[in-house]
């Protein structure tokens, strides 16, 4: 037996029994990867490569697999609340290896990092040698690597089980995995492995096809709406397209075999004829024979436009596919299912965001305060919305409060309320404050750091007994709130000076997390690709050049997300959605500052960061400069400011944050804009 079967005899040995891998094919894989990793030229005592993607290759990645990063995020969030505590966590990987997403327990995070199971690192064998993705990517079949059967020894405190996810095209286009100490490990996480990888192919049925006929069918009814379903699609002229690999195993043909097949062919009868089934008052679930004579029940779905249309009752035509009695589930279930995090939204690549977001999940419906770091501009309301819209409390009310911008004056009546003739001017039968306002939901208090001292008791006093005394009330009114706070200063500075309460601070810091400020973060261009999408239209192109992209890498960004997105803003309207951002379009006070701040260290770009035909998302490729018109920049700008202008009735003030600019800057160009603009 030579150096690698021995190895492979021993890591055999240290799996308890009831976790042996079932047949001797799936110990075969094990050694021929060992194989492959020798012939890489990895060695056992190798340290494994911890590199990760540079922020420009990494945030492309992450777009070119926006489609499955889109289906699995509901896959993977419902698959770690089964692993909870555990000692483990989920990844996504692409068709490469590369760890795209990833969900885990926060003690398992650490021993994680040692071995970067993070966005970015490269899993494939080529790189780690036999791991559960690789391999699993490598074989196109699910797999549990445990152990010692790790080629690379810095791996072998890990058990892995891993599924491929193959496309609607039947073509790889990532995998789901789930790592853990391999002191935990679980017999039932290889079939929850195998049942998510499902769930994400599933899904992506509903979405890849513009114009087709689904049909979802099984032996048993009772199955349609399942996980087990099998999911074959047809042009409306009856032509194959795809199937899933429960139609595939039901129709006893692989994906490539059925491209010789049509939809009468398969099934029976006539395209023609089904569409008359489905129109002609017959039950939702149809009996179909399939071309091996087996009858199997069908419910058939048909996208016209944008949306799914099933078989109908009688009489009525067609019906939303998404009627919940028609899916075969409940309707928390597929609520579930089919409803994206918003959390997952704010994720984009960015380690520490990952991080944070992690963290947040894990205390998900604890009831814990949560208090939110960051400076001035960083989404630090974005992330509370987030957070209240991943809770259990998302339908009912998010209430924000900026202490920073509240009068001291009227802030105590804002948050408490006040009843009847508290104080002159008050409104008649009084109002509730913005605390009972949010009973049953979320209170979001921003800049808490300038809260009054002497509200900072009230609120406590509120926090502790959970009611509420509104001004000129005799009486308390009990709440039930989830509080989220946020501030750019430091509170324990603050404390140290007096200024806030220690007692006050604790209360709200059941979980403290910081958001990176900007320039800190390594999904820069996916972000700025994100906004740009957001300002145009989806059906219009825009881009941005590699002098304009290398200029904003060396700016320092005070005003981090805020401060860019109206700059963006102010470039979309000079560019009008049709081309490329160059430096003419950007505000002369942000030449102004990067061209007076300290020397940073020079980024040069190889590429344009651009947009994608119409349909797909914004990549980041080269492209050339498109942007250019008949135009100067001084009549490009002066446009823009005498449009903004008249639709603000010449308010400057207004003009000028629309536009993302100073007031100085508009009051400079006063001489040259049409007198009109004033009025």
């Amino acid at each position: 037996m030579n150096t690698q079967a021995g190895q492979f005899t021993t890591a055999r040995t240290a799996i308890p029994p009831a976790y042996e891998l079932e047949d001797e094919r799936q110990r075969t894989l094990i050694h021929e990867s060992h194989q492959r990793s020798q012939s890489f030229g990895i060695a056992h005592a190798d340290r494994p490569d911890f590199s990760v993607l540079g922020q420009v290759t990494l945030a492309q990645t992450l777009e070119e697999n926006r489609f499955l990063l889109l289906h699995a995020a509901p896959a993977m969030e419902t698959l770690y609340e089964q692993i909870v505590n555990t000692h483990s966590m989920v990844l996504l990987t692409s068709a490469q290896g590369v760890v795209l997403h990833s969900l885990g327990d926060s003690d398992f995070l650490e021993k994680a990092s040692q071995v970067a199971l993070t966005p970015g690192v490269d899993w494939s064998e080529k790189s780690k040698g036999t791991n559960a993705i690789g391999t699993a990517l490598r074989e196109e079949q699910a797999i549990m690597v445990h152990g010692s059967e790790h080629y690379m020894n810095a791996n072998k405190f890990l058990t892995c089980s891993c599924a491929p996810i193959m496309d609607p095209h039947g073509q790889l286009i990532g995998a789901l995995d789930v790592t853990g100490d391999h002191r935990s490990v679980h017999q039932h996480t290889m079939a929850l492995v195998r049942m998510s990888a499902q769930m994400i192919e599933n899904h992506m049925f509903a979405d890849i096809f513009p114009k087709a006929v689904r049909i979802h069918f099984h032996s048993r009814p009772e199955f349609i709406g399942t996980l087990v379903e099998g999911i074959v699609v047809f042009s409306v002229d009856g032509r194959f397209l795809s199937a899933n690999r429960s139609a595939q195993f039901q129709l006893g043909l692989s994906h490539n075999a059925l491209k010789v097949h049509t939809f009468s062919s398969l099934f029976g009868i006539a395209m023609s004829r089904l569409f008359e089934l489905c129109r002609g008052g017959v039950p939702r679930i149809h009996p179909l024979c399939l071309y091996n004579g087996v009858t199997v029940s069908c419910r058939v779905k048909i996208k016209q436009g944008m949306q799914w249309f099933t078989g109908a009752a009688a009489g009525s035509g067609f019906e939303p596919a998404g009627a919940m009695a028609d899916q075969g589930v409940s309707e928390a279930t597929l609520a579930r299912k089919s409803q994206l995090s918003t959390l997952r939204y704010l994720d984009t690549g960015d380690p520490q965001v990952s991080a944070v977001i992690n963290k947040l999940r894990m205390v998900r419906g604890r009831d814990i305060p949560i208090m939110i770091l960051g400076e001035t501009g960083t989404g630090k309301d974005l992330m509370a919305q987030a957070i209240h819209g991943d809770s259990d409390r998302a339908g009912k009310p998010f209430v924000s409060v900026n202490c920073a911008s509240i009068p001291e004056t009227l802030i105590e009546s804002e948050l408490f309320g006040y009843e009847d003739g508290a104080f002159t001017g008050a409104r008649k039968k009084g109002a509730a404050g913005k605390i009972q306002q949010a009973n049953g939901g979320t209170l979001f208090l921003d800049e808490i750091g300038d809260m009054p001292r002497h509200l900072q008791a009230r609120l406590l006093r509120v926090l502790q007994d959970r009611r509420v005394s509104p001004l000129g009330a005799g009486k308390e009114v009990e709440v039930d709130i989830a509080i989220v706070c946020a501030t750019n200063k430091s509170l324990k500075d603050m404390i140290a000076r007096g200024e806030f309460r220690e007692d006050l601070y604790y209360r709200l810091n059941g979980l403290v997390v910081r958001l990176p400020a900007l320039r800190e973060r390594t999904d820069f261009d996916l972000v700025v690709t994100k906004i740009i999408g957001s300002l145009c239209d989806k059906s219009l192109k825009i881009g941005l050049s590699a002098e304009v992209l290398s200029m904003f890498h060396a700016y320092h960004w005070p005003g981090n997300f805020r401060q860019l997105h109206n700059l963006l803003r102010t470039a979309v309207v000079m560019v009008g959605c049709d081309g490329m951002i160059e430096r003419s379009h950007l505000p002369d006070d942000f030449l102004e500052e990067l061209a007076h701040q300290p020397a940073a260290e020079p980024w040069a770009p190889t590429a344009a960061l651009g947009a994608a035909p119409a349909q797909a998302a914004p990549l980041l490729h080269g492209r050339p400069a498109s942007a250019a018109s008949g135009h100067s920049l001084q009549d490009v700008a002066l446009s823009a400011m005498a449009q903004m202008l008249r639709q603000h009735r010449g308010n400057v003030s207004a003009a000028a944050k629309a536009l993302g600019v100073s007031r100085n800057t508009i009051y400079r160009k006063k001489d040259q804009l049409p007198q009109d603009v004033w009025n």
